[in-house]
């Protein structure tokens, strides 16, 4: 089958958003599909570099660029720029593959746009890495909003409780179906040991995206700052937030941009963690979205344990043996006891879980099987 693939390299230009999109690409090729990635958001990139965002769309096609071609996408995608160039594969070369193409995957709004190449790709699948805010924003009703979605055959998201009792968010005539992020865990896998004792994680401490709706990390985050005070010298965050304030109460805050900037940063992070603590985004714990993070899946992968906010995930993967649940200042360092307690047996489990629930080959297949339903 041919696929085309949206995602938001360019845009988010930094090594865990990549991997997001690389590794549905490496997936639905070790599947044996036919696969390109396309990015056309209508959107101005992010410029590391100048710390700006930029009309200059040059930063981030190197990005794709670096990041596909060592995996022999590299000259398999294009950008489309919003003032409509293409760079990468020409606008022709992209309505080739479009017009032999079977599924569309838009990845997180990796387009916004219902080009006609698009539109006449017999399966169309919207996959929401943000829920609850997804849908929230649909429930406002704005016209070309709700038309966007309208027109995918399927709609999937990384909120496994959204359209169920468990979660009180509208769906109105929408109907989501669960999915998770898919992870190609050979590229994980390492028999290195962890650099330290340190537990740590990949955050954005608030995000400028939904302003209208209260949800982001910081709001949660709060409620676990003096944790340190229980584990001093325990912790380490890759963030972009109040660094003196989390340097103060000892979570050795360093900046998530130099961190995650490539995928292999990002992979090296993790790697090089004990373990991750993760605290997750007002909005998805205070709905109870059931929301699991890619990141997450990522620290799993590697053999690398994981304890990480409940927002319902619990009821849908396993937990308390390399992946261990908490809602209260308490749970967690009860859970990081845990961990340190036996952590072989922890480690072993983290990677367990990784192979039979995030494995990309058995994501993508039934994400394929449901698609083309």
């Amino acid at each position: 089958m041919r696929v085309l693939v949206a995602g938001i390299i360019a845009r988010y230009p930094f090594g865990g958003v990549a991997w997001c999109s690389l590794m549905y690409l490496l997936g639905l090729r070790a599947l044996g599909h036919d696969v390109m990635y396309v990015e056309d958001t209508g959107e101005c990139i992010y410029d590391p570099e100048r710390d700006a965002i930029s009309e200059d769309p040059s930063y981030g096609t190197r990005h794709i660029q670096r990041t596909l071609e060592p995996y022999g996408f590299g000259d398999r995608w294009s950008f489309v720029n919003f003032d409509g160039t293409h760079h990468g594969l020409s606008r022709e070369g992209l309505r080739r593959h479009c017009a032999d193409a079977e599924l569309f995957v838009n990845l997180s709004g990796g387009s916004w746009f219902w080009r006609d190449e698009y539109e006449r790709i017999p399966r169309r699948v919207f996959v929401d890495s943000d829920p609850v805010f997804t849908q929230l924003a649909i429930a406002k009703g704005e016209p070309w909003y709700v038309d966007f979605f309208r027109r995918f055959d399927r709609l999937f998201t990384f909120g496994a409780n959204i359209g169920t009792p468990a979660c009180d968010v509208p769906t109105g005539t929408f109907a989501w179906e669960k999915t998770w992020q898919p992870v190609v865990t050979d590229l994980w896998r390492t028999d290195g040991v962890p650099q330290g004792d340190r537990f740590t994680t990949l955050m954005t401490w608030k995000t400028e995206s939904f302003t209208d709706v209260d949800g982001n990390k910081d709001r949660e985050f709060v409620r676990f700052l003096r944790l340190p005070e229980s584990k001093p010298g325990r912790f380490r965050l890759g963030v972009n937030g109040p660094m003196d304030l989390l340097r103060d109460h000892g979570w050795d805050p360093v900046d998530a941009m130099a961190a995650s900037r490539t995928t292999d940063d990002y992979r090296e992070f993790i790697q090089a963690s004990k373990a991750e603590f993760g605290v997750a985004k007002h909005a998805y714990v205070a709905h109870r979205s059931g929301w699991f993070s890619d990141r997450t899946e990522c620290y799993l992968a590697a053999g690398r344990p994981a304890v990480v906010q409940e927002t319902g995930w619990s009821a849908h993967l396993p937990s308390g043996a390399g992946l261990l649940p908490f809602s209260t200042p308490e749970e967690a360092i009860d859970a990081i006891d845990r961990v340190e307690a036996d952590y072989a047996t922890h480690a072993r489990a983290a990677a367990a879980i990784a192979r039979e629930h995030f494995e990309a080959s058995h994501v993508l297949a039934s994400l394929i099987a449901r698609a083309c339903d």
